[in-house]
This record gives structure tokens, C-alpha cells and sequence, in this order.
């Protein structure tokens, strides 16, 4: 390979700053729990690596970046505490029970960084998420998925 395509400079790769959405960082008291110990797990990697003395490894800067992020995730955070005496309504935080064509599904409305559909937590800002809020036991709903228009029935609320 010619030298007119190699990057001068010490051979790092430049890292990307992971994007931090500008949406309102609403979390769930565990939700919350769950960043702060990712960002704690990982101040202890980066110190781990910079005793080690491999400060311009390329792993020690991916730490970094993500310990950029984390600490963005924190300081942003929203604490979203659950409804004293549960509620009829859906919100941030509910528990939700759905049933689609004669299948019934469970998801929660969490925040951004707690959400993973494959475990039924759904991000607050979802399509589905914003059909389900202010619903109750027994609504119908339906939402755009993406792929087209889909409906459902609520059958119970959680908190």
C-alpha cells in the first residue's frame, strides 16, 4: 500500500463520540442503578489500564469514550419514581400486558438507555411507548411499527 493512503500521526484511530440524545433522559430507579454501575465498572477499568501503563491503547481510549458518555447519561438523569399506589394509567415505568391477534405480550416503558425490545423494555419514546401512554386496562390502541399500522388491546396495567 502506497504511503499517501496511511493516516500520519501515531497511528490512532479516531473514535467517534457515542451520540447522546437530546430527549430527556428519563430512567427508572433501576435504570438509573444500571448506568452508574457501568460507569463505575468502567472508571475502574480505565484506572486498571492506566496502572498497567497502556495509556495511548486504543482500548484505553474506547474506555474513555464510553466513560464520556456514561458520565453525560448521569449527570442528565431524571430519576422517574414509581406512581405511590400503582395507577390505572399508563406511564413511564408501567408494566404493561397487550394482546395482538390472539397473542399476548408483556412490555415496560423505560428510559432510552434501558431499553431493550428482545427483554420487553421498550424506550418511553418508542411509536408503541407514546400509543400506550395515558391508556388503561381494556383500550384499544394502535401505532405505526414501522412496517405499517398495528392495533392491540390493553388487558392490564403494572407498577
Amino acid at each position: 500500500m502506497s504511503r499517501a493512503f496511511v493516516k500520519e500521526g501515531d497511528g490512532a484511530e479516531e473514535l467517534p463520540e457515542r451520540p447522546v440524545s437530546e430527549r430527556p433522559n428519563y430512567c427508572t430507579p433501576a435504570g438509573y442503578e444500571a448506568l452508574r454501575r457501568a460507569h463505575d465498572e468502567l472508571v475502574s477499568r480505565r484506572e486498571d489500564l492506566i496502572r498497567r501503563r497502556v495509556e495511548n491503547a486504543p482500548e484505553i481510549r474506547r474506555v474513555e469514550r464510553e466513560l464520556r458518555y456514561y458520565q453525560a447519561r448521569l449527570s442528565s438523569a431524571i430519576v422517574v419514581p414509581r406512581p405511590e399506589g400503582g395507577g390505572a394509567e399508563i406511564r413511564f415505568g408501567a408494566t404493561i400486558e397487550l394482546e395482538e391477534a390472539g397473542a399476548r405480550t408483556r412490555c415496560a416503558i423505560v428510559g432510552e438507555d434501558e431499553a431493550d425490545f428482545s427483554a420487553g423494555k421498550l424506550s418511553w419514546c418508542s411509536p408503541l411507548a407514546a400509543a400506550l401512554i395515558g391508556k388503561k386496562a381494556g383500550d384499544e390502541l394502535s401505532w405505526d411499527s414501522g412496517e405499517g399500522e398495528r392495533r392491540a388491546r390493553v388487558i392490564s396495567v403494572a407498577y
